[in-house]
């Protein structure tokens, strides 16, 4: 129930966000080659990056789910370490000549593929199916947004990045509960009782 009220705000949070997007200044298209979209797209992708893994750290403070926060610190964190120290190793050239040497992988879609991927393993793919698509949108808007930031395999490593960070610490979420059963035959009576957590 909380998690789809989360859901429903965070959507309604994006469609304002992207109508603002949509009708702020960009910069003159005259002398670009570049749409409106691009720049609507791009602004997209930077709020989702860390709009995604926010709300997946939040989900786990607002449901007392400890546990999970501390896997979602572990696995967004290595993502990022593992990310940061690829870029440093790598040093592959970002496109359009931009002489800035950390473009593999991206930054942007480890950030939104790992807060998708801790939702999606933590929470079940009910609710990990909107939070992947809202990742998808990160990585199309690094490959499409003005100038493009990154090719299809800095997005893809990425994507990988965050994915393996979160399956590396994060298991699914159960409530604990307690189960009591009876059975009676034969003037034989037998209690059980199962504690799940």
């Amino acid at each position: 129930m909380f998690v789809k009220k989360l859901i429903k705000y965070f959507s309604c949070f994006i469609g304002i966000i992207i109508s603002f997007s949509i009708n702020a200044q960009t910069p003159e298209l005259g002398n670009s080659s570049h749409e409106k979209w691009e720049f609507v797209l791009e602004d997209t992708g930077d709020i989702l990056q860390m709009a995604i893994p926010a709300i997946a750290g939040l989900t786990t403070i607002l449901k007392k789910d400890w546990k999970g926060t501390k896997q979602f610190a572990l696995s967004y964190g290595t993502g990022f370490i593992v990310t940061h120290s690829l870029k440093k190793i790598v040093k592959k050239e970002l496109p359009e000549g931009r002489n800035l040497f950390d473009a593999f992988p991206s930054g942007h879609t480890t950030s939104a593929f790992s807060g998708a991927s801790f939702i999606q393993r933590r929470y079940g793919w009910k609710y990990g199916k909107w939070a992947y698509l809202g990742a998808a949108v990160v990585g199309g808007s690094r490959m499409e947004g003005p100038d493009g930031w990154h090719d299809h395999w800095d997005v893809l490593a990425g994507a990988l990045v965050g994915i393996g960070s979160t399956y590396s610490f994060t298991t699914p979420y159960a409530k604990e509960y307690l189960e009591i059963g009876f059975i009676s035959q034969n003037n034989t009576y037998l209690l059980g009782l199962r504690y799940k957590f």
